[in-house]
């Protein structure tokens, strides 16, 4: 295995690692920016109010998105296998 070889394996790794872990860092930020915006508008100040809805979300985001990232993980591993196995 060759330079350009360890290369390629390595920027699937990020691709796949980008392509997983986006939706729920999406969510995050989505409500992350709701909860600001309410606060800002209402003037309320208590920061325990961001964790609850962004745990919430996130949890209900990790359950709907699940099936892709565990097909995204399982292509990337057998991607992986046939490098082994080719040698």
């Amino acid at each position: 295995m060759n330079g350009a070889e360890v290369l390629d394996i390595a920027r699937d790794g990020v691709w796949t690692l980008i392509k997983v872990s986006s939706p729920l860092m999406l969510v995050g930020l989505v409500v992350g920016l709701v909860v600001a915006l309410f606060q800002a508008l209402t003037q309320i100040q208590e920061m325990t109010l961001v964790f609850v809805p962004k745990i919430i979300a996130m949890f209900l985001a990790l359950i709907v998105t699940l099936p892709f990232m565990s097909e995204a993980l399982g292509s990337f591993m057998v991607r992986i296998a046939e490098h082994i196995v080719a040698g």
